[in-house]
């Protein structure tokens, strides 16, 4: 087992701490709520399945069986929302590492350069491990979750290992420290850190990822990370900017080229899909997995596809399921593809489908523009993330189908409309 002392320093492999700033952008796609835009079917699928519930009920009848828009207390907007379980992603382009808290002027002064989109800032630092130094970065996972590869990501393991305290190793950081995934490593001095997955994020130096909360306890230094996102092609021209503002105290690292990721992840972590043992996810797997079944047949209206739906997942209300249809694409009148990817009545991004899709109407397809396909894999997605155990958990599991608190405050409002307009 490896013993760290706990030693906080700079990083040690790029010689500075990590820190990143949010900046308001302008660019953000559209919210998931936006059901009143329009969007051409993506399918002669999907036009079949909406034509065969329109013949069991019309539809206007349709818009009066299923739970109609209602107007819930005012909550924030959701900010660059995708849709679905997803996030608009915002590959870095510059890290940068400084050797103390980056002032908030500083920030503000890179965030306002030419080309610069967005910038977000982290804490960071080094532990010693048996005399070996690992550079962590501690970070919101809601906020960081954007600055990932794709294919990271799309893999809830690597967000819910983050959630419960947990580390996240850089893959190249497992094959050089010899990390084993389901181990526990004694930091000395600070807490016990449990490996529960790997994945590749592409920023020169760091060993891997743990929580704000984890970082705090670990004391990383605050605010001494940086990512830096703009057009590729600008590259060039923000490195020069930020290096004029910085002078040279701080290190400023072009990435992003070629970034490339696979996940892997220990059998212990709830919602991996796993049995044991490792199990791994790359952004070119082509093979799905064997539909699971999850028969709620093929009712006339989403009222009662939302009410079958969430047997799928005891203690799970119905009404959750509805909101969640309405926010994402109002009961299916606005499918997308989103600007994201995401795609069917309830916004899945495809490789989370792939996970978590079910074949809900026994046609032995699962079928990701088909609403009895679509309802009871949310009803699947959600479980998965501890949505039938109800309260701080349902909360956590509604967060997770789409990384923004707002969203899981507006869905919960309408849900609590529904459970008044509907009992």
């Amino acid at each position: 087992m490896l013993v760290a002392v706990l030693t906080v320093i700079a990083l040690a492999a790029v010689g500075g701490a990590v820190l990143l700033v949010l900046r308001p952008t302008g660019s953000s796609t559209a919210a998931a709520d936006s059901a009143g835009s329009a969007a051409s079917p993506a399918s002669s699928g999907q036009e079949t399945v909406i034509r065969d519930l329109a013949r069991l009920a019309p539809r206007a009848d349709l818009r009066q069986a299923s739970p109609s828009p209602v107007s819930p207390a005012p909550v924030a907007p959701v900010a660059a929302a995708t849709g679905g379980p997803g996030v608009t992603l915002t590959p870095p382009r510059l890290f940068v590492i400084s050797q103390s808290t980056l002032p908030e002027r500083t920030k503000e002064d890179i965030s306002r350069l030419k080309h610069v989109q967005k910038v977000d800032s982290f804490d960071g630092g080094a532990v010693k491990v048996s005399g070996t130094g690992l550079n962590l970065l501690a970070v919101d996972p809601a906020r960081f979750r954007a600055w990932a590869p794709k294919a990271v990501a799309e893999q809830p393991r690597v967000w819910d290992a983050l959630a419960r305290g947990e580390l996240v190793a850089d893959s190249s950081a497992m094959r050089r420290f010899g990390l084993a995934l389901g181990a526990r490593y004694q930091v000395d001095a600070g807490p016990v850190l449990r490996v529960a997955a790997s994945a590749s994020f592409g920023l020169p130096g760091v060993d891997g990822l743990v929580g704000a909360e984890t970082g705090r306890r670990l004391g990383l230094l605050p605010g001494v990370a940086l990512l830096v996102h703009g057009p590729e092609n600008a590259a060039q021209a923000l490195n020069a900017g930020v290096r004029k503002l910085l002078g040279s105290g701080a290190q400023v690292l072009t990435v992003g080229a070629g970034r490339t990721a696979r996940v892997s992840a220990d059998g212990a972590g709830k919602g991996t899909g796993t049995t044991g043992g490792k199990e791994a996810v790359t952004a070119t797997e082509s093979k799905s997995r064997p539909a699971t079944r999850a028969t709620v047949g093929r009712p006339g209206s989403y009222l009662e596809l939302y009410r079958k739906s969430a047997v799928v997942c005891p203690g799970l209300s119905w009404t959750v399921l509805a909101a969640i249809g309405q926010v994402e694409s109002s009961h299916g009148r606005n499918n997308g593809p989103s600007s994201a990817g995401a795609q069917g009545p309830m916004q899945f991004m495809p490789a989370t489908w792939k996970v978590y899709g079910v074949d809900g109407d026994g046609d032995g397809v699962s079928d990701i523009w088909s609403p009895y396909d679509a309802v009871p894999g949310a009803a699947n997605y959600l479980c998965a993330n501890g949505a039938g155990q109800g309260g701080k958990k349902l909360e956590k599991a509604v967060w997770f189908y789409n990384h923004s608190w707002a969203y899981v405050s507006k869905v919960l409002s309408i849900a609590q409309a529904y459970a008044r307009t509907y009992p």
